[in-house]
């Protein structure tokens, strides 16, 4: 009769000791690591609702930066004319807000560019058209923030850009992606559209594609009654 073996492999006491330790260590890390951009994503939304809630203030000076939030109304009942002129904004001022119902996305828009802006919500550039206005209207966000959900945009998907002067909704005919080096995507068109944007999705540091889709106008509904369109600033 074969004597039977034991294949078990014994490892020395100090490794039984340590595997424990390191099995927590690297648990911990992948923790930490998936918990970053929810974190992020959090504190921008809890900053944002703080700031929407206070009435203290017309704007918030940030780096000699004057950001202004406007009180836009988005459920407009009055007169409208598919013809008008979109009224012009300050630097830092918010100027739309922006909604697509197929991925929950409903975000600030304010005109200019930077981190500061970015913290608040998207930005349109102001080398682009205004909305409403003929060109291309370009819009930037975070994907760890409020553009986190921008690329599962489908083609034929609503969005609707509400400001003070009117509603535009445009329809989703395109998903593109680029280089940050690229602006192909971000010149002047014939055609008017909406073009959004942010970076590709990276767990760690930054990456260098863009991702984002092209919209064009299917409706404008310039407000006649431009007072009504708006509730002043907070």
């Amino acid at each position: 009769m074969k004597k039977k073996t034991d294949s078990t492999i014994s490892l020395p006491v100090w490794a039984q000791l340590l595997l424990p330790v390191l099995v927590t260590v690297l648990c911990a890390g992948i923790v930490l690591l998936c918990s970053i951009r929810p974190y992020e994503q959090a504190k921008t939304y809890l900053k944002v609702a703080f700031m929407a809630g206070s009435t203290s203030a017309a704007g918030e000076s940030t780096n000699g930066l004057n950001i202004v939030q406007t009180d836009i109304d988005t459920d407009y009942t009055g007169k409208t004319d598919s013809e008008g002129t979109p009224a012009a904004v300050a630097y830092g001022s918010q100027c739309a807000v922006l909604e697509a119902k197929s991925i929950g996305l409903y975000v600030p828009v304010y005109y200019g560019g930077g981190s500061e802006l970015l913290e608040q919500g998207a930005c349109l550039t102001t080398a682009s058209a205004l909305l409403g206005a003929s060109g291309n209207s370009v819009i930037s966000g975070h994907v760890n923030t409020f553009f986190h959900d921008l690329s599962q945009l489908q083609v034929g998907d609503t969005v609707t850009a509400y400001t003070t002067y009117g509603k535009f909704t445009y329809e989703v005919t395109e998903q593109i992606q680029f280089e940050s080096t690229s602006k192909s995507y971000l010149k002047q068109t014939d055609d008017d559209r909406l073009t959004l944007y942010t970076c590709e999705m990276q767990l760690l540091g930054s990456s260098s594609k863009r991702v984002g889709v092209i919209c064009k106008l299917t409706d404008k509904a310039f407000y006649t009654d431009t007072e009504a369109g708006k509730g002043g600033t907070q």
